[in-house]
């Protein structure tokens, strides 16, 4: 890692948590959706959209949605908005199909045409549930910004997991078979495996900390398998992205880390599904 991608983690990092845990659910859900929506003005870059004022179109498009939602809710208690709850079922199913289409490589690999609207498409199919989800989860009582947190921690714990069992057991014990050798060459198998193993450490130590009673680990530790292994699509779904538009990062907004996309890939898939995980088993 360069010192610069460290030095902004150091501040990043922080930062998220302490806007997690400090503020309210509303303002939390102001300061996302700035931060989703940054993310998605870098997806429709990705997906071929070029044009400035199309892409500023599209973007107050999502925004008004977003306002739409917290308007049609019509309830300070957004734990309990059957609206935010059905986009997360979307959000959920749009990521079934999304593996779906890390399968295929080729498909809608073209910038243009039928294959650029489906792109964008995919990008309000990804930001708006993870946002929903963000305010579902941490306006849940009890300890709705510590569940919150533990998503964001399963992310980290995974990606470091995998980064550090890969660089040291990559090609070991899988044959030196890849995880998705054209979307991005340098995941492993083995990286993987140490990723959900520590997220569910972590997922462990967490329901502990939260107090959940012992019944429900096996329940949350199983969400949590889920989750982590929904955020690794989520990465990859934006490595495709990157690669059928010829780009290394999303942007250039955060330094030593590319654009906010980049950051954030991973937890847009996570939350939906623990969302609906948590909503769904009562933990």
């Amino acid at each position: 890692m360069t010192k610069t991608r460290v030095l902004a983690a150091l501040v990043m990092a922080p930062a998220v948590i302490a806007a997690v845990l400090l503020l309210p659910t509303g303002w939390l859900m102001l300061v996302s959706a700035v931060v989703f929506l940054l993310a998605l003005w870098e997806w429709l870059r990705l997906s071929g959209l070029e044009d400035t004022l199309a892409r500023s179109m599209l973007l107050a498009c999502n925004l008004a949605l977003m306002v739409a939602l917290v308007w049609g809710s019509k309830s300070h208690h957004t734990h309990n908005l059957p609206l935010f709850q059905l986009i997360i079922v979307l959000g959920v199913l749009w990521w079934w199909l999304a593996l779906l289409w890390l399968k295929h490589f080729d498909f809608s690999s073209r910038i243009e045409g039928n294959a650029r609207i489906l792109k964008l498409v995919a990008g309000t199919a990804a930001i708006i549930p993870a946002w929903c989800a963000l305010a579902v989860v941490h306006a849940a009582s009890p300890h709705g910004p510590g569940w919150l947190l533990l998503v964001l921690l399963l992310v980290w714990a995974a990606d470091s997991g995998a980064y550090f069992t890969g660089r040291s057991f990559g090609g070991r014990w899988f044959g030196g078979r890849k995880l998705a050798p054209r979307i991005s060459p340098n995941k492993t198998l083995e990286g993987l495996a140490g990723g959900v193993g520590l997220a569910m450490l972590v997922a462990l130590v967490g329901a502990w900390l939260l107090g959940a009673p012992a019944p429900q680990w096996p329940a949350i530790i199983g969400v949590a398998a889920v989750t982590v292994l929904f955020s690794v699509a989520g990465d990859l779904f934006e490595s495709l992205l990157k690669r059928h538009a010829g780009m290394k990062d999303s942007g250039t907004l955060i330094p030593g880390h590319g654009g906010v996309l980049d950051r954030v890939d991973s937890v847009l898939a996570a939350l939906p599904i623990f969302a609906l995980g948590k909503i769904w088993l009562g933990f």
